[in-house]
């Protein structure tokens, strides 16, 4: 099988520069895991890496849509799939970086994503996100949870696209969401490596991140997102922008938005290390409060490449 490395873990825990200190260690090329990083113009809100922070290491869907395009869990399988066959081709390490844990686990375990009744009906898609507009986002959730509670837990409420593709799928094939594990097979030889480290200290990093994002200009590029279509575009639901809205219709004062991105993206890191932590199978460390442990990443993966 072909050996893919995976960093995954939550926001502002250091992703980012451990993964190019081991795409030079290892020979490396970098795809990005993450859901929102695929879109063009939004960069600061996705902390998305700089042409400088890559160091000329080759980095992989980073920039490939346009905010009113759909990128989906199956659109990442498909193209991610193609990149590992082509880095490994070329004699190179395939490294997955982001904190997206469903698109992770459904290209490394291959899971079925029930794509073919998803996309084929388009009616029922269109029935239940109806059904949030009348009612509420979270009242659609409820009725996920009551049908799939499994496959509600790992999906926020404000994800209406992912809940109506779960509902959808159970309605047109009668099958939980969820049970698309029991078809999981291993397509790869990975190695996860997680980063965490003490909550206290990763909550103090997630609030001086969304502090330097709104002095790197995060309120302007909310607001062409919002000017474009805000809720309304795939792009336009994430964590960093849709805070913004109220604001610019003069409903909620910046100080609110700002501590509300904040609130929403701890809360994120802390969904995304249970869903990693109930899901798949993760060598942990913490290289922030102990760097020395860089030293047992590298020796960990030397073991494992020359397995």
């Amino acid at each position: 099988m072909k050996k893919v490395l995976a960093i995954i873990g939550p926001t502002a825990v250091g992703k980012t520069s451990l993964s190019i200190e081991l795409a030079k260690q290892f020979h490396g090329e970098i795809i990005s895991g993450d859901s929102m990083q695929v879109y063009r113009g939004l960069n600061i809100g996705t902390a998305k890496i700089t042409e400088n922070e890559q160091q000329n290491i080759a980095h992989h869907l980073i920039n490939i849509r346009n905010v009113d395009q759909r990128f989906s869990v199956a659109d990442f399988k498909e193209v991610a799939t193609k990149k590992i066959d082509e880095i490994t081709r070329s004699k190179r390490l395939p490294i997955i970086v982001g904190g997206t844990g469903f698109y992770l686990q459904a290209l490394l375990e291959d899971l079925s994503l029930g794509r073919d009744s998803y996309e084929g009906s388009p009616r029922i898609r269109e029935k239940w996100h109806a059904y949030a507009q009348m009612h509420s986002q979270l009242q659609l959730w409820q009725q996920l949870n009551s049908i799939d509670p499994q496959a509600a837990a790992g999906i926020p409420v404000t994800n209406e696209v992912r809940v109506v593709r779960a509902l959808e799928v159970y309605e047109k094939t009668g099958h939980l969401f969820s049970e698309q594990h029991d078809d999981q097979s291993l397509k790869y030889d990975a190695l996860l490596i997680g980063l965490n480290t003490d909550r206290e200290l990763l909550y103090a990093r997630i609030n001086q991140r969304v502090d330097q994002m709104v002095t790197a200009g995060l309120e302007q590029e909310a607001k062409q997102l919002y000017e474009r279509g805000g809720t309304q575009l795939p792009a336009g639901k994430g964590i960093g922008y849709r805070e913004w809205y109220p604001y610019f219709e003069k409903q909620v004062t910046k100080e609110a938005v700002i501590n509300l991105i904040k609130q929403d993206s701890r809360h994120y890191a802390k969904r995304q290390l249970t869903w990693f932590r109930n899901k798949m199978t993760v060598n942990w460390f913490d290289v922030i409060q102990h760097p020395e442990q860089l030293d047992q990443i590298m020796a960990l993966i030397n073991n494992w490449r020359e397995k």
